[in-house]
């Protein structure tokens, strides 16, 4: 299976995604066959905070038109901002999409996690992740969201992040397991590896792009109906935190 991405959505997702597909299909023992092309990111946030999912529909499928001439046979976007204009473009895509969104409500439905914590950008904490969720209930940082969203697309369009940026955004994640009773949080911007990677939070944290991966993981290997549970932004390939 050539799988096609839509990358540098921001980039360091895109170097995570990479990474992770790498690793993953190694472990698996399952061979990898990957084209990554190219996004702007700043067409993507324009259009997602406008919520114009025509425009944003148009330029992912010229994407995937290029990534299926490439000969890909199934696509990958590495932003779940992205996924705002999902239900347009999957209507218009020429290749099928393997969607993080259900990869997310897979794993949620197969835990039992009940009422899940998002940290990402402003739309989707605004829309909590557009409304593509439906086996668990989500929440936001009830603590200046607007705040914790610009945050996170700080760290998203530069691809490093400060002391103050991870602090932040810790704290948020906390508050949302304190105040709100969130069973998890949602690592809901792909590039919050870039906070959370490495280290304990004190809490149980979903990496959103390590689902996605396993997911096309569990595609290439025709095992559509199971999705792996090595999850965690700093496990060890053993660890399962449900």
């Amino acid at each position: 299976m050539h799988i096609g991405l839509i990358g540098g959505i921001g980039p360091a997702a895109t170097v995570a995604y990479y990474q992770g597909l790498v690793g993953a299909f190694g472990q698996a023992d399952v061979p990898l066959q990957l084209t990554i092309q190219h996004a702007d990111i700043t067409t993507l946030t324009g259009n997602a905070d406008r919520m114009d999912s025509d425009a944003q529909t148009e330029v992912f499928a010229a994407h995937i038109k290029s990534l299926k001439g490439a000969g890909c046979d199934i696509i990958g976007i590495t932003a779940l901002t992205g996924h705002f204009c999902m239900p347009l473009l999957q209507a218009v895509s020429q290749l099928p999409i393997l969607s993080a969104t259900d990869a997310i409500d897979t794993y949620c439905a197969q835990q039992g996690i009940a009422r899940l914590g998002l940290l990402s950008s402003p739309p989707v904490l605004q829309s909590r992740l557009f409304g593509l969720l439906h086996e668990v209930e989500t929440v936001v940082p009830g603590e200046d969201p607007e705040g914790v969203g610009r945050t996170y697309m700080e760290i998203a369009t530069k691809g490093a992040c400060t002391t103050d940026q991870a602090n932040l955004l810790i704290a948020a994640g906390a508050e949302m397991m304190r105040a709100q009773q969130a069973d998890a949080i949602l690592l809901a911007g792909t590039d919050l590896g870039l906070v959370f990677d490495g280290g304990d939070p004190g809490y149980p944290a979903i990496d959103a792009v390590r689902l996605h991966v396993d997911a096309f993981v569990e595609a290439a290997a025709d095992k559509p109906n199971r999705v792996l549970l090595n999850t965690s932004a700093w496990a060890s390939p053993d660890t399962e935190y449900f």
